[in-house]
């Protein structure tokens, strides 16, 4: 029986349209070139950053991550990048006695934001706050450690098999891909990703019918 359900961010819980656009300001090219390579990389089962140092050989993520803060124009999460179906399933999971958690790939700048929205969530963590990111078993590990449940009680979902629905499920998680983003309507016709995750879904809000 699942006792917590806990979610990825980028496109699961957040829309990531403007972050990307942002990017593409950063780096000078127009944002329709940008969501090409992201296309082109995830079509490829490459890492997302991959499209951008494809625009800028060396790109160093970290490092430009720190030049856009310095330059007054750092990454935000607010109420508007959220899907809509977030709040209502959230708080439906929690109504039903679920414990919510969230955790993802994110900076320690992306969780002051969510933590600022004032979401139906019982805990929020980060990949840089926790010192190790998806996929690593380390990740999951913490994890599970946080969740305060058996990996089997603990449901992870999110939109990219091969940082989410994957290495949740080696580490003994049940699973649920979440179809959104490019990852997730690319990847969830593939055979090994239907047979790794326990559930497919469209929309937030169909997670509490399925876990009642």
């Amino acid at each position: 029986m699942i006792s917590s359900v806990v979610f990825d961010v980028g496109e699961t819980l957040v829309d990531d349209t403007r972050e990307w656009g942002a990017w593409a300001e950063w780096l000078g090219v127009p944002p329709h070139t940008l969501s090409g390579l992201v296309g082109a990389v995830t079509a490829q089962g490459r890492d997302n950053a991959d499209a951008l140092r494809l625009i800028r050989p060396g790109f160093d993520l970290d490092a430009e991550r720190q030049a856009r803060v310095a330059a007054g124009c750092g990454e935000q999460i607010t109420e508007a990048d959220l899907y809509g179906d977030v709040r209502p399933a959230l708080a439906a999971l929690r109504c039903q006695g679920l414990w919510v958690g969230i955790a993802g790939n994110q900076t320690s700048r992306a969780g002051d934001c969510l933590r600022s929205l004032g979401l139906p969530a019982d805990a929020i963590a980060t990949s840089q706050e926790w010192g190790a990111a998806k996929p690593s078993a380390t990740f999951f590990a913490r994890l599970i450690e946080w969740a305060q449940s058996t990996p089997d009680e603990i449901l992870y979902v999110g939109d990219h098999p091969a940082n989410d629905v994957t290495p949740a499920h080696a580490a003994g998680l049940r699973t649920a891909l979440v179809r959104r983003g490019p990852w997730g309507y690319l990847w969830s016709d593939d055979p090994a990703v239907r047979g790794t995750a326990d559930w497919m879904v469209d929309r937030l809000t169909d997670l509490p019918e399925l876990l009642r």
